[in-house]
């Protein structure tokens, strides 16, 4: 089955907002096209899923991250990173998959994903 990686790395409000979008946007056609999802999230977008900024792109970003998962999309996120802000907790109750980036980063090669980052 063909792959597509939604890499959000960036922790703008245009980023955030587009790739969250994108991500659900493939989401919608991704099983009738033979596609599986996945998300990962890194650095600065990493952060924001367990932030408190009360900007309405922001939360807005971390609604749609949810609904990813409750959809049943692989969200994952840098383990090291959650660990070393003290993430982790919160990043697994919402259930975002935590793997060592390096590891997800080869695996993506290794299915010949097609990786779009924002």
């Amino acid at each position: 089955m063909a792959k597509t990686v939604i890499f959000l790395f960036h922790g703008d409000n245009d980023s955030l907002n587009a790739g969250s979008h994108v991500a659900e946007r493939v989401r919608q056609v991704a099983s009738e096209s033979g596609v599986e999802l996945e998300v990962f999230c890194f650095g600065p977008a990493q952060a924001a899923l367990t932030g408190t900024n009360s900007d309405p792109i922001q939360v807005e970003y971390r609604e749609q991250i949810e609904t990813l998962i409750a959809a049943g999309v692989r969200v994952g996120a840098c383990v090291n990173a959650a660990l070393a802000n003290g993430q982790n907790e919160a990043l697994t109750e919402k259930g975002v998959t935590l793997e060592f980036a390096r590891d997800a980063f080869v695996r993506f090669g290794v299915d010949g994903a097609a990786v779009l980052s924002f």
